[in-house]
Protein backbone atom coordinates (compact mmCIF):
# COMPACT_ATOMS: atom_id res chain seq x y z
CA UNK A 1 0.00 0.00 0.00
CA UNK A 2 2.85 2.59 1.28
CA UNK A 3 5.06 1.84 -2.22
CA UNK A 4 1.47 2.45 -4.11
CA UNK A 5 1.30 5.69 -2.76
CA UNK A 6 5.00 6.53 -2.85
CA UNK A 7 4.76 5.91 -6.18
CA UNK A 8 1.52 7.88 -7.69
CA UNK A 9 3.13 10.38 -5.39
CA UNK A 10 5.92 10.48 -8.00
CA UNK A 11 4.17 10.47 -11.23
CA UNK A 12 3.43 13.66 -12.63
CA UNK A 13 0.24 14.36 -14.62
CA UNK A 14 1.83 14.08 -17.84
CA UNK A 15 2.94 10.35 -16.66
CA UNK A 16 -0.85 9.60 -15.57
CA UNK A 17 -1.82 10.91 -19.43
CA UNK A 18 0.95 8.71 -21.04
CA UNK A 19 0.35 6.02 -19.30
CA UNK A 20 -3.36 6.00 -19.89
CA UNK A 21 -2.86 6.48 -23.80
CA UNK A 22 -0.46 3.15 -23.72
CA UNK A 23 -3.47 1.44 -22.52
CA UNK A 24 -5.62 2.61 -24.53
CA UNK A 25 -3.43 2.07 -27.55
CA UNK A 26 -3.40 -1.48 -26.61
CA UNK A 27 -6.47 -2.50 -25.20
CA UNK A 28 -8.50 -0.21 -27.61
CA UNK A 29 -11.48 2.17 -26.36
CA UNK A 30 -14.23 -0.84 -26.46
CA UNK A 31 -12.42 -3.17 -24.37
CA UNK A 32 -11.67 -0.77 -21.32
CA UNK A 33 -14.85 -0.67 -20.12
CA UNK A 34 -14.82 -4.34 -20.10
CA UNK A 35 -11.93 -4.32 -18.20
CA UNK A 36 -12.91 -1.79 -15.93
CA UNK A 37 -15.96 -3.68 -15.43
CA UNK A 38 -14.11 -7.13 -14.24
CA UNK A 39 -12.01 -5.38 -12.49
CA UNK A 40 -14.73 -3.76 -10.55
CA UNK A 41 -16.37 -6.97 -9.86
CA UNK A 42 -13.06 -9.14 -8.86
CA UNK A 43 -12.43 -6.24 -5.99
CA UNK A 44 -16.21 -6.77 -5.07
CA UNK A 45 -15.73 -10.18 -4.68
CA UNK A 46 -11.96 -10.05 -2.84
CA UNK A 47 -13.98 -7.78 -0.30
CA UNK A 48 -17.31 -10.02 -0.13
CA UNK A 49 -14.43 -12.96 0.60
CA UNK A 50 -12.62 -11.01 3.22
CA UNK A 51 -15.41 -9.96 5.12
CA UNK A 52 -16.59 -13.44 5.39
CA UNK A 53 -13.55 -14.95 6.59
CA UNK A 54 -13.45 -12.02 9.30
CA UNK A 55 -17.13 -13.20 10.06
CA UNK A 56 -15.61 -16.88 10.62
CA UNK A 57 -13.06 -16.40 12.61
CA UNK A 58 -15.73 -13.52 14.72
CA UNK A 59 -17.54 -16.67 15.20
CA UNK A 60 -14.92 -19.08 16.40
CA UNK A 61 -13.69 -16.78 18.60
CA UNK A 62 -16.74 -16.28 20.82
CA UNK A 63 -17.19 -20.22 20.68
Amino acid sequence: MLISSVLLGMLGPWEIVIIVLVVVLIFGGKKIPELMKGLGQGMKEFKNANKEDGDDKKDTEKE
